[in-house]
């Protein structure tokens, strides 16, 4: 039994490595289940026993890709606590507001097709965000009961990890009217809007302004946390 099950293990790192390949050279939308299969020399039903769908597939890229980022490991792996908690937040917001800056047009193109996802059949967004929710999910809830317990933010009413949605789906909102050529929306100078974005999002998490002033300005500093928080997309 082991021995297959290490054959099952290898045979889906092969699959990965054989899509990561497809998807570097031909985009989400010019990859087919039958390239990827083809890639791997393996039958795509074959690959179906591993991976049901292209979008889950893709996921597991993205979601290999954040667990390889040191960064974000470095941070998941600190104490939960209120400085943890407002790291997690600022990398998110600088993670999302750099995408429609920055020269890898890969990472626009993830949140196009999120965006496209939760207008279709919403199974990307689906598998993303369970992903995100299973490497990121405790590490926020710990740290925000860690930082109740300390003063700094007031009792959650409701599910805490709402409160991870919540900021997500607000910062992810504002990249996206970014993402065209001529912005939807002139939020002004992007240094300025990344700070208010933390403030809104960590004051409506639940934060005082105490804590918000001690943690954030270490957090906004020069040199900290270069690797942003990855997809959060």
């Amino acid at each position: 039994m082991s021995s297959l099950r290490m054959t099952s293990d290898l045979r889906r790192q092969l699959i990965l490595g054989a899509a990561k390949r497809c998807f570097a050279r031909h985009g989400y939308t010019g990859t087919t289940t039958k390239s990827v299969a083809a890639a791997a020399a393996i039958s795509e039903a074959l690959l179906f026993k591993h991976f049901p769908s292209k979008a889950a597939l893709y996921a597991e890229i993205l979601s290999d890709e954040c667990e390889a980022d040191p960064a974000l490991m470095e941070l998941l792996e600190r104490e939960p606590s209120t400085a943890t908690l407002v790291e997690l937040i600022r990398g998110m917001v600088q993670h999302f507001l750099h995408i429609a800056d920055g020269p890898d047009q890969e990472e626009a193109q993830r949140l196009r097709l999120m965006a496209t996802s939760h207008l279709d059949d919403g199974e990307f967004a689906r598998l993303l965000y369970a992903k995100i929710e299973m490497l990121i999910g405790a590490v926020f809830v710990a740290s925000l009961e860690r930082a109740v317990a300390a003063g700094d933010a007031r009792p959650c009413i409701g599910e805490p990890l709402n409160l991870f949605w919540f900021a997500h789906h607000s910062v992810m909102t504002a990249a996206l009217t970014r993402l065209p050529a001529t912005p939807c929306l002139d939020y002004g100078k992007a240094n300025d809007l990344e700070r208010q974005l933390c403030e809104f999002l960590l004051r409506g998490i639940g934060l005082n302004d105490a804590a918000i002033a001690s943690h954030l300005d270490r957090a906004l500093a020069p040199g900290v946390g270069k690797k942003a928080i990855a997809e959060s997309a």
